[in-house]
């Protein structure tokens, strides 16, 4: 983890959002060419970012988590709010000129942070800890990113990502749903989420060929149960991994046979004949106390 520059804001501030125009012109100057493998999709619309902030319901107080930055749009309409914003990109071309860019254009008073690193291998984040999680995250890796952020910041009590639609679908899916798999359990093991928009492909520069859609979510305990987290995540795994199948044989390889795994379902009050797409969390978080307790 490299962390690029840390500042209390302080020059004279233009105050102004970037346009599309402001975009294209930056990514020129750098010779930046938006590329699928980074999952780089600018925002090039001012309305969805402040948007996205409203959705997030910041406050003065929070200290906001971005992840994938790029140009800095949405950043900027965080600093509208928040007074403190850490960014965490991943090219290092972006995240050099990020401060340049707040420092120009956000209001007075704001301090922000860029770290240079995956967003997968960042385990700290410099100065107070993280209150919200508030992302246009690359589509290739939102999942992953998201349960990341929940799972290594316990200060985060809530925020939105922008993500592709069907991601969104899935992350808010509820059991019996077409869509409900192991993205809606496991955030639902962290938080409670909801759908808050859709947001339509010409906002973006260069134009992606799919629908976004925006996902609130706000932090809840854990499942009450003597299982560890990744205790229940291998269960909801094993369950997941061969949907069709009733959970008797989805969880035989996970419990050691399918008679062992139809033990573990009774004693954890599940019907065996069931398929994973069926269950809660907090089901699933029976079945691995019952496996730890037997």
């Amino acid at each position: 983890m490299a962390r690029v520059r840390q500042e209390a804001l302080t020059p004279e501030p233009s105050g102004s959002l970037l346009t599309g125009r402001d975009v294209r012109d930056l990514a020129e100057r750098l010779g930046i060419r938006p590329t699928k493998t980074l999952g780089q999709n600018f925002v090039v619309d001012a309305n969805t970012v402040r948007r996205i902030v409203r959705v997030a319901d910041l406050t003065a107080d929070d200290v906001v988590v971005e992840v994938g930055p790029g140009l800095g749009s949405l950043t900027l309409a965080l600093l509208e709010v928040a007074d403190r914003v850490v960014a965490v990109e991943i090219d290092p071309v972006l995240a050099a000129e990020l401060p340049a860019t707040v420092a120009a254009r956000a209001r007075p008073g704001t301090s922000f942070d860029v770290v240079l690193s995956d967003a997968l291998d960042v385990t700290e984040l410099p100065g107070p800890a993280p209150t919200a999680f508030v992302a246009n995250l690359p589509y290739n890796v939102a999942v992953p990113v998201l349960l990341t952020m929940f799972a290594r910041f316990d200060s985060l009590r809530g925020g939105v990502v922008m993500v592709q639609s069907e991601v969104a679908d899935r992350l808010v899916a509820g059991p019996g749903s077409r869509t409900y798999g192991v993205p809606s359990v496991k955030t639902a093991w962290y938080a409670h989420a909801h759908r808050a928009g859709s947001v339509p492909p010409p906002v973006f520069w260069p134009v992606p060929r799919v629908d976004s859609g925006l996902v609130a979510f706000t932090r809840r305990p854990a499942p009450r149960t003597s299982a560890t987290r990744e205790e229940v995540f291998a269960v909801v795994d094993a369950a997941f991994a061969q949907r069709r199948k009733t959970l008797r044989a989805a969880l035989a390889t996970w419990a050691g046979s399918p008679a062992r795994a139809e033990e573990l379902l009774r004693a954890a009050d599940v019907e065996p004949s069931l398929r994973g797409e069926q269950l809660g969390v907090e089901d699933f978080a029976r079945i691995a106390a019952a496996a730890g307790e037997s």
